[in-house]
């Protein structure tokens, strides 16, 4: 059963032009220029439910613009989306209680609150009884190794701690489906390695599908048996992490991927 379904999705931003100097910023007030810039175009995959999918591509490819319009926060201007049989654009509050997000880059929890704190305010948001919340708290504290930092504000954390706290914050519902843009981004070697091990046991264990953005070929390599990669808003491969490395034994996963994004540039 498929757990994400796009087709011929597409997104198109506005953005204004402005030229150098004080005349430029002058003339831009005066006379606002702007421009079109397609930054998804016709794109169309699947998903199955409890795949571990990567879903790479140099910046500004628009891998998070992508994920934003499967999670409802952008609205495309093209095609259509479905997650879990939802659409994204009609039924996003719907949706949000079935999905999980993580986004390496920004935070999700409260810094002056602990993590214990912070997951009893996401329970409530996810109308989780008191009993369900703490029940879900205790299980996932021991997985995910929380119990000496738990009543410690977010804010005196290390990166790798909170890390852990942000996944745990968007598992405490139980999502069907889990969008993790860069989340081992500015990790060290062995904390990276241990939240891919946590990340690889919440699939196991619950099903959980996994869509995956990261500029480190560890996680797609250690988490993901298919790839898609995408550049300047379109699919250019969509194949097996495995298949790849045995079409081009003699070279590197992360050399692999370097010559695709290079060949869709020349």
């Amino acid at each position: 059963m498929q757990a994400i379904k796009v087709e011929n999705l597409s997104k198109t931003f506005r953005v204004k032009r402005k030229e150098k100097g004080m005349k430029g910023s002058v003339k831009a007030i005066l006379h606002p220029q702007t421009e079109e810039i397609r930054a998804v175009k016709d794109v169309s995959f699947a998903v199955e439910e409890g795949e571990m999918l990567a879903f790479i591509g140099p910046n500004g490819a628009g891998k998070s613009t992508t994920i934003k319009m499967l999670t409802g926060i952008l609205y495309p201007d093209g095609g259509h989306a479905e997650v879990l049989g939802v659409d994204p654009v009609k039924k996003r509050r719907q949706l949000a209680y079935r999905i999980g997000t993580v986004f390496g880059q920004k935070e999700q929890l409260w810094t002056h609150l602990t993590p214990y704190d912070n997951f009893r305010f996401f329970g409530a948001i996810y109308d989780l009884s008191e009993k369900e919340t703490e029940a879900r708290i205790d299980e996932l504290l021991e997985r995910f190794a929380l119990e000496d930092f738990i009543n410690t504000p977010v804010r005196n954390l290390s990166l790798g701690q909170r890390i852990r706290c942000e996944i745990v914050a968007s598992l405490l519902h139980r999502p069907k489906v889990l969008f993790l843009d860069e989340p081992t981004i500015g990790l060290d070697p062995v904390v990276k390695e241990n939240v891919r091990e946590l990340i690889r046991q919440m699939n196991e264990e619950e099903q959980t599908t996994i869509f995956l953005t990261s500029h480190d070929v560890g996680d797609i390599e250690k988490l993901c048996r298919r790839m898609i990669v995408v550049n300047a808003g379109q699919i250019v491969l969509d194949d097996s992490v495995e298949h790849l490395k045995r079409h081009d034994p003699q070279h590197s996963l992360e050399e692999i991927i370097v010559d695709i994004y290079k060949s869709e540039e020349d």
